[in-house]
């Protein structure tokens, strides 16, 4: 996806250019063709700052400085958990909106968990985020920028080593779309984002290594799809039927699940890649046997593989973790049933950085939500007792 610079000399991020915009703003300069792929490289390195960029010649340099918004966010605070394993970053745009950024490390893997928003409008009630309401959208660049402050803190051994996994990479070799926001609802900065990442001459992600996460926004997978791109498309499911699913939700409302089906199908025949499911596995609520039965219905006939998670504490949000033995009788039910599960483990907790954690320090309910989000506690505990019936 081509972001153009703009045509008048404003100031503008570079990070919201791709290599076609950047290289256009090079030529209003006069540069050669060369000096945009120099560019390039900096940036890709985590350097913004044209003074810093030494093989540039001066003049250019200064041209750049002026024509390069200051938009670096600062890192107002860094969580460390799990042993040293998760890093929960809270970085701080020149605006003073704040978001949350969680880095996860393995052996072999670095694993970035991104937000698109600042708050999220989708309201669903057991989601620490969803209980902020939306503050505002994140460009291009301010996304591109938390993946950038994570890879050149790998590269420059800022991650203290010691508490490294061992064989732990010094670079990004993963991201997902999965931190605060609904990826797409922000959609021009979701695709820039997946192009900065899988750009052969950016940070060079297989794009088996990039998973975009929705709660199920229809017009947004088909226009992912159309990018022509295998990312892992990662679909919020949280129940199996619709009544719980308005609920827990609520753009199911919208779009349910005879038509979020449809849509993963076709995700999956344009892009030849398995979709997954994900479930906040929440006690008392989704964790019953009704519910793993058309789970596993539903994972079969999209032929997806379903991520259990089990709900992490939230402020604001009075749904607790399942027990062990509720979570393990729901993953094997649902294997049982012939579908591919696997129980994730609940990284970051420790710091607020796990699933439904991040709140940037913000003020529950200070953005807007979905008027469908309001009560919703109250109407899934009527629903509780009419949850059974057969599976279909």
């Amino acid at each position: 996806m081509s972001t153009a610079p703009p045509s008048h000399p404003e100031a503008i991020d570079p990070y919201a250019l791709d290599r076609d915009g950047l290289a256009a703003v090079l030529a209003e300069l006069g540069a050669p063709a060369y000096r945009a792929r120099q560019v390039h490289a900096w940036l890709v390195r985590g350097v913004d700052d044209p003074e810093a960029m030494t093989d540039l010649p001066r003049d250019l340099r200064d041209q750049l400085g002026e024509r390069f918004a200051p938009a670096r966010p600062e890192l107002v605070a860094h969580t460390v958990a799990d042993d040293g394993h998760t890093h929960k970053l809270l970085l701080r745009y020149p605006d003073g909106e704040a978001i949350e950024t969680v880095l996860m490390l393995y052996p072999g893997r670095a694993t970035v968990c991104i937000s698109t928003q600042a708050g999220c409008a989708m309201g669903c009630p057991f989601c620490a985020t969803g209980q902020l309401g939306f503050r505002r959208q994140l460009t291009a660049g301010e996304v591109v920028r938390q993946v950038v402050v994570c890879d050149a803190a790998l590269r420059s051994g800022t991650i203290d080593a010691d508490s490294l996994p061992e064989d732990a990479p010094d670079h990004v070799t993963n991201v997902v779309f999965m931190g605060m926001g609904e990826p797409l609802a922000n959609l021009p900065a979701t695709l820039a984002t997946v192009g900065w990442l899988h750009d052969p001459e950016g940070f060079r992600l297989s794009a088996r290594g990039i998973t975009v996460s929705t709660v199920g926004l229809v017009p947004g997978i088909d226009k992912l799809a159309d990018v022509g791109l295998p990312v892992t498309l990662a679909v919020s499911l949280h129940a199996a039927t619709d009544e719980l699913r308005d609920e827990l939700v609520p753009v199911n409302r919208s779009h349910p699940l005879a038509e979020l089906e449809d849509a993963v199908r076709r995700y999956r025949d344009r892009t030849n890649r398995r979709v997954t499911i994900e479930w906040c596995l929440i006690g008392d609520v989704n964790d019953d046997a009704h519910q793993a039965d058309r789970l596993a219905v539903i994972a079969r006939r999209l032929r997806a593989h379903v991520n259990v998670i089990p709900m992490n504490p939230t402020p604001g949000v009075r749904w607790k973790e399942p027990s062990k033995r509720a979570t393990h009788a729901f993953v094997a039910r649902v294997r049982d049933r012939g579908a591919n599960i696997t129980l994730r483990d609940t990284r970051g907790r420790d710091a607020d950085a796990a699933c439904g954690q991040l709140l940037a320090s913000y003020d529950l309910g200070s953005g807007s939500r979905l008027p469908a989000a309001v009560g919703a506690a109250e109407r899934v505990d009527q629903l509780l007792p009419l949850r059974q019936g057969p599976a279909s």
